[in-house]
């Protein structure tokens, strides 16, 4: 069959469009924040992320292309560039090929002249290969595997590979030591025994197809980039399911997700980056380790040893390894054995790290549906994190979303159902969005260093102010529910706009809002209810009005909180969902000299604002107090 003209001036048109939206995308991300460290921005804006028509494209001329057919033991050829031996066929021509029938061990190998562009046509074929790859790309400038619609087609290899020394590093179910890519609308199902699913040693594109990958290991990896435009993947792991793994140049080892739906079950990683992970567009449900249930880390803080046992509940990953740190490197334990050289560049790192979306240099997500679940942090960056849209509900068993630099968030919607800290990062900047946390500890920590998994989350000293390390809040809506600190910086805190609830701790050990710096409030408007004896209110360098005030007796939980003035006008209101005692507010209606009444149950007390800072606190303060600090 030949694909019409129509079609193939509607996929140049579209890829176009991706292209300009790919560089408009990485422009906008690049100005969404200040914070965002140069570095990273520098690194982002190397990578080339667009995708030329010839990858969308599936059009192909079927009188000039050549057939093969695999039935009973042999492969038909029909024209030139190709010869077959039973049941295994070599390409050795640049042009288009048909492949069609079953072939119980064959394989398709792909060793053409180093500038050749081949297209393998995948109309309904199905090939088992009992000791290698069933397919081989070992030299090409580029291939293109195109889905024909409305076909099925299977690729199934064993538990071992016997390998030469031409072919020593083949690891994959399909191998391509040329750019490959897939397109078209047909279905690819990929039966990864030995290793790895798809893998190419440079870049991986993908534009369509209903693509399903069983894998050992990683199920689709592309050394020097993964691309995705499209298609409908559903994705079972034993490793990592899709990474780029390129450390030479900060140009590669990076993904770039703008469309398709996503079904991932990982044993780790299910995005692992090298480099830059940016997310544009598509659907995503994710799994990994075994997902929350199966938490890395323990609700008191410490490394859960349970964890790598139970790893087979989402797919058997390693035993005996410790809780990975925040590079995702096993910290405890025998570890497994080290890759032979048979493994170089494409076998999975011996981590047990099981994050959902991970990057060497920085996540930026502009847009997607996400629905993740995870055993390790649902968003990792061991550089930066840029979230400018896209909605995103994550439940993890250790952090929803950890960045060993900075953490900026500017649009979109985030809720964290579960976790250990909520939001981490050393500088963590909100401007706009909306924002849910539920944390066992920590709603949105501030700290420098990177998370170790000690008790001490990022390595920093309890009490002294941190240099770089800063919370601020300019916009958005957030809304926090903490078992330890609701808000915390162990450098300063800075409110500036926005609108935020935090329902914090029950325990007199830790605080709604607590900092080791100053913290300023210019404006906005901010509840938080914890408990009494850790409680910290704003700094009198503020330029707002605030208020910290211990009630006479602890409130129940799901008991409306109202703050009124003196003609019984509401100015905020919040329905904390535990018990607590004392609040801070601020708010921009706030007045001197005007007295208001607080109530919250049965209790009702009235404050009149004396100054920048108004409180009532008794609680312990360190010698840390700035005005509506904790008081003496």
């Amino acid at each position: 069959m030949k694909i019409s003209d129509t079609k193939k001036l509607a996929a140049i048109t579209a890829a176009f469009f991706i292209t300009v939206t790919a560089f408009s995308g990485c422009s906008e991300s690049a100005n969404s924040s200040q914070t965002t460290s140069s570095v990273s921005q520098a690194a982002k804006s190397d990578i080339d992320a667009s995708i030329a028509a010839e990858d969308i494209d599936v059009g192909y001329d079927e009188e000039s292309s050549v057939g093969i057919t695999f039935a009973d033991g042999s492969a038909a050829i029909d024209g030139e560039g190709a010869t077959s031996e039973e049941e295994t066929v070599t390409i050795s021509q640049a042009g288009t090929y048909i492949l069609s029938g079953t072939a119980t061990n064959g394989r398709i190998i792909v060793s053409a002249d180093k500038t050749a562009e081949i297209k393998l046509i995948f109309n309904g074929v199905d090939i088992t290969c009992a000791d290698n790859a069933p397919l081989l790309v070992s030299k090409a400038k580029k291939v293109y595997i195109v889905l024909e619609d409305g076909t099925e087609n299977v690729l199934t290899d064993s538990a071992s590979y016997s390998l030469g020394e031409d072919d020593s590093n083949t690891d994959g179910a399909i191998f391509s030591k040329a750019d490959l890519t897939i397109n078209g609308s047909g279905t690819l199902t990929v039966n990864a025994n030995y290793k790895h699913g798809i893998v190419s040693k440079d870049d991986l594109v993908i534009t369509d197809g209903n693509i399903n990958v069983t894998s050992a290991s990683t199920a689709m990896e592309g050394k020097d980039s993964v691309k995705i435009s499209g298609g409908t993947f559903n994705i079972s792991a034993g490793t990592n399911g899709i990474k780029s793994t390129n450390t030479e140049a900060s140009d590669k080892g990076f993904i770039s997700v703008t469309g398709g739906s996503f079904t991932v079950v990982a044993n780790n990683d299910a995005f692992e980056a090298e480099t830059v992970l940016s997310i544009e567009g598509g659907s995503f449900d994710i799994t990994t380790g075994g997902g929350s249930a199966n938490a890395s880390m323990k609700s008191d803080g410490t490394p859960n040893s349970d964890w790598q046992n139970n790893m087979g509940n989402g797919g058997g990953g390693p035993n005996g390894m410790g809780r990975p740190d925040d590079n995702g490197n096993g910290t405890g334990g025998e570890p497994p054995a080290m890759p032979t050289a048979d493994d170089t560049d494409t076998t999975d790192s011996t981590s047990t790290s099981a994050k959902a979306l991970k990057a060497g240099s920085e996540v930026n997500i502009s847009g997607g549906e996400f629905k993740i679940d995870s055993a390790d942090d649902s968003v990792h960056s061991n550089g930066n994190i840029v979230i400018t849209g896209g909605n995103i509900s994550a439940a993890s068993g250790d952090n929803g979303m950890h960045a060993n630099g900075n953490m900026t968030i500017s649009d979109g919607t985030v809720d964290i159902t579960k976790s250990y800290e909520g939001i981490e990062g050393s500088i963590v900047t909100i401007d706009g969005g909306t924002i849910s946390v539920v944390a066992s500890d920590d709603g949105i920590n501030c700290a420098g260093g990177s998370d170790t998994g000690s008790t001490d989350r990022m390595g920093a000293d309890q009490f002294s102010s941190q240099d770089g390390v800063e919370l601020n809040i300019n916009g958005g809506t957030v809304t926090i529910d903490a078992g330890g600190d609701g808000l915390d910086s162990n450098g300063n805190f800075t409110m500036a706009g926005g609108t935020v609830y935090v329902c914090g701790p029950t325990n007199g050990g830790n605080g709604a809002l607590d900092y080791n710096g100053t913290a300023n409030v210019t404006g906005g408007t901010l509840i938080a209810c914890g408990a009494v004896g850790m409680e910290e209110g704003f700094s009198d360098t503020s330029t707002q009005y605030s208020v910290l005030h211990d009630l006479g007796s602890t409130v129940s939980a799901n008991e409306k909180l109202t703050i009124t003035d003196s003609d019984d006008k509401e100015i905020l209101s919040f329905t904390p969902i535990k018990t607590w005692q004392s609040v801070v507010f601020t708010s921009a209606d706030l007045k001197e000299g005007e007295t208001y009444t607080i109530t919250a149950g049965s209790q009702s007390e009235s404050v009149t604002i004396d100054g920048i800072v108004t409180s009532n606190s008794t609680g312990m303060s360190f010698g840390r107090g700035h005005g509506g600090g904790r008081g003496f």
